[in-house]
């Protein structure tokens, strides 16, 4: 599958994700933009994350953004070409873990790991 028709998928997803998030959340979600792309870029690579990672979120988290004078703004950066390797290139199990890492990443944002996650029902 290419890039185009992996980033439709992407986006559904994602959107619906967002849909049945809480509102308090929701509202916030929907103010980090998400880049949809093949694979991470050298500069991402170059800070020693592996070639093969789902996602990415940059930026400052929710909690100190407003603390910092962070150059970079927040935003999700999912890697569709890795997320389509990693289920085996099978569509379901695709739009499973983009749900997933879009959670993920998302996460990072508000500054939760994965058992705060859990606790607020977004695993």
């Amino acid at each position: 599958m290419n890039l185009p028709e992996l980033t439709a998928f992407a986006v559904e997803v994602v959107d619906s994700t967002i849909a049945g998030l809480p509102d308090e959340i929701r509202e916030l979600a929907e103010k980090v933009p998400v880049h949809y792309q093949s694979q991470p870029h050298e500069t991402v690579q170059a800070e020693g994350f592996d070639t093969d990672i789902l996602g990415f979120f940059t930026g400052q988290p929710y909690s100190t953004e407003f603390q910092s004078n962070h150059p970079a703004p927040s935003q999700i950066l999912l890697y569709l070409d890795n997320i389509w390797a990693w289920t085996g290139r099978e569509i379901t199990g695709f739009k499973e873990e983009v749900h997933l890492t879009y959670l993920h990443e998302l996460g990072h944002y508000f500054g939760w790991d994965e058992e705060d996650l859990a606790a607020r029902g977004l695993d």
